[in-house]
């Protein structure tokens, strides 16, 4: 997670012409199931680990949060969150995930999305959020999933007439660095496979609520042609437990 390709001022540039950069959450394929998953925010304490551009905070206060804190590595993600997503109650720190530390039963509600695949421990992380959760409290995240993030290269299969014919899945059983590349530079990443996701949190005491492989929207796949090629492969995993 200390590797912060996203103060990269090309790399910055690019993510910022993704289309959940761009528009937010509406431009995420996985917000149409992600925000089912959530608890009610009223009146909570809400942490956000990998806050980027404070899309979640944002919303997490717009739903009735107490207060929300957004924690991100990089310098250029947090100007930009202050820049459109900075509202009262909310309040972002530039941190290392591997760095934080907060009191015991600090928070109501924990949220991450696609961050917890760049640190290299989730048992470090996941036993540090259940410390920092009180009593009944939600852990959200999202992450890459284990079929997407096995091979390294995060890249099709092309047939000579460059056409997709298949998402490459192989050291599956090994976990560990993938180095793989994300708008144009490499970036590491950390596999994992879906039963330590689920034990790991089995371990650390948390209870499973759901555990979700979201496809894209119907009216994204209208929209955006080339999202058809979502449901070819689970690209992402979410997951929802409780302390």
């Amino acid at each position: 997670m200390k590797e912060n390709k996203y103060d990269n001022p090309s790399f910055f540039d690019q993510y910022e012409k993704m289309l959940r950069s761009q528009i937010g959450l509406e431009g995420a394929g996985e917000w149409h199931t992600l925000k089912n998953m959530l608890p009610d925010f009223q009146g909570k304490n809400i942490l956000d680990l990998g806050c980027g551009f404070g899309w979640h905070c944002r919303y997490a206060m717009e739903n009735g949060a107490q207060s929300v804190i957004g924690i991100d590595l990089s310098e250029r993600m947090l100007a930009k969150a202050q820049e459109i997503n900075n509202m009262e109650g909310i309040q972002y720190e530039r941190k290392a995930l591997e760095d934080i530390d907060y009191p015991a039963e600090k928070f109501d509600i924990i949220l991450s999305s696609l961050t917890l695949h760049y640190v290299a421990s989730f048992d470090t992380i996941t036993q540090h959020i259940y410390k920092w959760l009180s009593p009944g409290g939600t852990f959200v995240f999202s992450v890459e999933h284990p079929v997407f993030t096995a091979e390294g290269g995060q890249d099709w299969i092309y047939d000579k007439n460059g056409e997709k014919t298949c998402w490459p899945v192989d050291r599956y059983f090994i976990e560990g660095k993938r180095n793989t590349t994300f708008l144009g530079e490499n970036v590491i990443k950390y596999h994992r496979t879906l039963t330590s996701y689920l034990n790991t949190l089995l371990k650390h005491g948390f209870k499973i609520k759901e555990v979700i492989e979201p496809e894209p929207g119907q009216e994204m796949l209208k929209e955006i042609p080339e999202m058809k090629e979502e449901l070819r492969r689970p690209m992402m995993l979410l997951i929802s437990a409780e302390k």
